[in-house]
């Protein structure tokens, strides 16, 4: 069993990890997903909370985000939870292409997100793939 958080705004992934309303967490059992569940997003998300503490709470080992700063990917790679960036579009649509196989990180930092865009990188739900 492995559990993925998705940063969620509405019915996307949010492009800034850090103002996400909440995450969506996936329980992945035999490479398909077996449930999602919602948690909510704490103040100060990202580098400056306690979210990674609640992530190992849960159990989450995986995030596919949008973007985010070095700060919260550090304190994230650090607590033991690997972060694919450049993710966009429905959180369900880009697990499954996670689940599939065609996700990557884009090595893409919050600096770096305008110019990324501009290089047609701009799917509807991908993460560099």
């Amino acid at each position: 069993m492995m559990k993925i958080a998705v940063p969620t705004r509405g019915e996307k992934i949010d492009d800034h990890f850090g103002q996400c309303n909440f995450f969506s967490v996936y329980e992945i059992i035999d490479g398909k997903i077996e449930s999602k569940t919602q948690m909510d997003s704490p103040q100060g998300c990202g580098c400056k909370s306690n979210l990674t503490q609640l992530l190992n709470e849960q159990g989450v080992t995986k995030m596919l985000a949008g973007n985010m700063g070095d700060g919260a990917l550090n304190k994230l790679t650090n607590a033991g939870i690997e972060v694919i960036r450049g993710c966009k579009g429905n959180p369900d649509e880009v697990m499954k292409a996670y689940l599939a196989g065609f996700l990557i990180d884009s090595g893409i930092g919050c600096e770096s997100h305008l110019h990324h865009h501009e290089h047609g990188h701009n799917h509807e739900h991908s993460c560099n793939h």
